[in-house]
């Protein structure tokens, strides 16, 4: 690459970081260059989904030093997530980069390296894009994937006494959050393990595959803003309420950050920022259901019950939790860290 490593775009202009920086990199991919993405050549029948989201920024940003890598990765997990909700394989990532003209050259590097690294765990990549100055940064993205036909899942099509199964291991970001800000205390290598989960959230898509393909799942969608919401918003589609149980299930490490801080386990649970996917099963299919997804390595519990009751209860207690709700003042866009850790968490 011909230039300084503390070169700005704004000094550079796009036909330089067009030769420079994404032909190197992205060049091989069939259609680099041409107004249009490439995405498959398909040749069985199957159903096309798209899902698009923008990246706000990460917490793991306001716990260390910042990262754009981490917000690479965060952009690609938030639309693949999408896609692992709808059952959906990836066919690719179409991507959107509003960025100062202040940026440098590496720095641009490290979010291309964290949109990339994710894709490539995902078992996808980016297929093409669009990039441009402002004021802000502004970081969107286009998942496109595709579906065997009717095995889409929706978050229609719930009843009455089906089962919801938590599919991914919570608590990660904000069991880190805990930890990095001196709340809570763990031997090095556990705090390495949770820190890098929580920096490399990963979307449960070969769940969401297998639960579409096996045709177990009734409705599904992923926890992008809190359990709280994801159920509320599963039960609105339905009609219905939902009885979650108090009791969940935490890794051990995170249990004990739990414990540390005075905190239940269900408080840790109910966060935000896992990605993970709230599933709608039938009750007589929950253990075949909960044997399939362990026999493919992935984490996966019962939480609660669909009911004609309209209510949500935790327990015994009605539950009105946590919701990273858009335009509300819960609205998560970065602010203050001992604030927005006391939001989350209702405590400390």
């Amino acid at each position: 690459m011909s230039g300084t490593t503390e070169q700005r775009l704004g000094d550079l202009g796009e036909q330089w970081i067009q030769r420079e920086v994404l032909q190197p990199r992205y060049g091989g991919t069939e259609g680099f260059g041409d107004d249009s993405a490439f995405l498959a050549r398909v040749e069985t029948p199957s159903e096309l989904v798209a899902t698009t989201d923008s990246c706000p920024t990460p917490v793991v940003n306001l716990l260390a030093e910042p990262d754009l890598f981490h917000a690479g990765w965060l952009l690609a997990t938030i639309n693949l997530s999408d896609l692992a909700a709808a059952g959906a394989e990836p066919l690719g990532l179409v991507v959107n980069y509003t960025l100062p003209k202040t940026t440098t050259v590496p720095e641009f590097e490290r979010l291309l390296d964290g949109v990339d690294a994710c894709c490539r765990e995902h078992g996808t990549k980016v297929v093409g894009g669009d990039i441009r100055d402002g004021a802000a940064m502004q970081l969107t993205a286009t998942a496109i994937g595709r579906c065997a036909p009717g095995s889409r899942l929706r978050r229609s099509g719930a009843q009455a006494g089906d089962r919801l199964l938590l599919v991914g291991s919570p608590g990660y970001l904000w069991a880190s959050a805990l930890l990095e800000t001196g709340r809570a205390t763990l031997p090095e290598p556990a705090r390495a393990e949770i820190w890098q989960r929580a920096c490399r959230p990963m979307a449960q898509l070969n769940a969401g595959q297998v639960l579409a393909t096996t045709g177990y799942a009734r409705a599904a969608m992923d926890v992008s803003d809190g359990l709280f919401a994801t159920v509320r918003s599963l039960c609105a589609a339905n009609g219905l309420g939902a009885a979650v149980t108090g009791e969940f299930a935490l890794d051990a490490p995170l249990a004990e950050v739990a414990g540390q801080c005075g905190l239940r386990p269900f408080d840790l649970a109910q966060t935000w920022g896992d990605w993970g996917l709230v599933v709608v099963v039938r009750a007589a299919d929950i253990r075949v259901v909960t044997k399939t997804l362990r026999a493919e390595g992935v984490a996966v519990q019962e939480i609660g019950t669909l009911t004609t009751d309209t209510r949500l209860i935790a327990g015994t207690a009605p539950w009105d939790g946590i919701a990273q709700e858009r335009f509300s003042p819960s609205s998560w866009h970065g602010g203050e860290l001992s604030t927005l850790i006391t939001s989350v968490l209702g405590k400390r």
